[in-house]
């Protein structure tokens, strides 16, 4: 007969292979700000706890809507919403920086505590909070100005691994600061996925009210895969948002993306450490592979950049001049779909090389595509003998600077492309020595 002390024993042997397989891995964790309301939070704090005394490395992100909205109505502002995002005026800013700030500190404290006889005892942990996330505003949208609220801009990726790898966990609140020292509200799921895309996460664990996404059945859907999420229809909103927000995360490269409850005790526990888990699953297991470009690629290659041209960021290629060029172009292929190019036109005789067209499709962006096809592209220059290479940008300009290029005359331009530069369009030249 098994006494309940051995089956808990066995169990926890069962966990041995979680435990290796999840040590040493990065996790990202958002938790909307219901999560901080309900009666299960300390249990998921000291399961945070656990999971960072088994060597995980731990970023959590929290909301804080609910703790927002209620300050709101307590000092009488107005909460104006338009396609269910909060515009935030300078009076409504000042109630976001309270919520967040205060549920930073809830979370912090719990993170602290280390008393006898209690999960937490000898957690000895350390909580590193910080500028991290920089934001832009929002705009106006549909002719209304966001105000200060804002979008992701950069995250400060290796901040957050130096504090990784020191031993601290990561707090993200739903705030983000610009170079100019303003301070945007963020919604949560922007800041997660770009996070977790970003830091190159292993998991990015999804909290909600319920147990994963239901189907209209009611039943669990215990996994699902990137490509099957199009044609799946899920009535909640909750976890309609919930499932995007895993899409979005998986499509800019987060491998795993789990879907939990925050009212179920030991679900994130659950989740990790048993066969099947106690939610949704969403998997990146669509193939995704880099190769050189050939004729039956220009349908693909010109719906990929035609938006682009229109916006006068990229110069209008021809069907023909496409057929042309095609052997310059490198591609990033998904279930054989193109969903991120670029150009490598060399120039021998100058021992140079222009690098072009680098587009990622919309729904791929922040995956570091862009910068994959640049590395393989240079790569493919210094093979061919090339000492440096540029690239005219009119729009893009800063992201070249943060991948090492560096401005220059266009008088350094070789002659062929001084011959071609167009006056009108006024780009600027970068170089890049290899």
């Amino acid at each position: 007969m098994t006494t309940p002390g051995r089956a808990h024993i066995r169990w926890f042997r069962n966990t041995a292979p979680y435990i290796n397989m999840h040590r040493g891995k990065t996790f990202v964790l958002m938790l909307g700000g219901e999560v901080a309301q309900h009666d299960n939070f300390s249990n998921i704090i000291h399961d945070i706890a656990l999971l960072k005394s088994l060597g995980i490395n731990l970023v959590l992100i929290h909301g804080a809507r609910p703790q927002i909205a209620a300050r709101l109505a307590a000092a009488d502002v107005e909460s104006v919403m338009h396609k269910n995002i909060r515009i935030t005026d300078t009076a409504a800013l000042e109630h976001v920086k309270d919520a967040a700030g205060s549920l930073r500190a809830q979370f912090e404290a719990l993170l602290s505590m280390g008393l006898p006889n209690s999960p937490m005892q000898g957690a000895r942990i350390r909580v590193c909070s910080g500028n991290f996330v920089t934001a832009r505003p929002m705009g106006v949208v549909d002719g209304v100005d966001f105000q200060h609220t804002g979008k992701v801009r950069r995250i400060d990726v290796s901040g957050i691994h130096d504090q990784l790898n020191d031993g601290s966990i990561v707090l993200l609140s739903p705030l983000g600061y610009s170079p100019t020292g303003e301070i945007f509200s963020l919604a949560l799921e922007d800041i997660a996925v770009n996070c977790a895309a970003a830091i190159g996460a292993d998991k990015l664990i999804l909290f909600g009210a319920e147990a994963g996404v239901t189907n209209r059945d009611g039943e669990l859907i215990r996994q699902l895969a990137v490509s099957e999420l199009e044609n799946l229809t899920i009535q909640d909103t909750a976890q309609r948002t919930l499932l995007q927000t895993a899409q979005l995360a998986c499509k800019q490269g987060v491998p795993r993306c789990q879907i939990i409850s925050y009212q179920d005790d030991c679900a994130l526990l659950e989740e990790l450490f048993t066969h099947d888990g106690s939610g949704t699953l969403v998997a990146n297991l669509d193939y995704e592979q880099s190769r050189q470009a050939d004729i039956e690629d220009v349908g693909g290659i010109l719906e990929l950049i035609e938006p682009l041209e229109q916006q006068g960021i990229l110069l209008k290629r021809s069907r023909e001049l496409l057929e042309q060029e095609i052997h310059c172009f490198q591609l990033l292929e998904r279930d054989s779909r193109i969903i991120a190019c670029a150009a490598l036109y060399p120039f021998p005789d100058e021992s140079c090389g222009e690098i072009a067209c680098v587009v990622t499709h919309p729904d791929y962006r922040g995956g570091q595509r862009g910068q994959r096809l640049l590395r393989e592209l240079e790569q493919e220059a210094c093979n061919q003998g090339l000492k440096r290479v540029f690239v005219l940008s009119t729009q893009t300009a800063h992201w070249f600077l943060e991948q090492g290029f560096a401005e220059h005359s266009r008088d350094e331009l070789p002659d062929q492309k001084q011959a071609l530069y167009n006056l009108q369009r006024n780009s600027k030249v970068f170089f890049k020595d290899l």
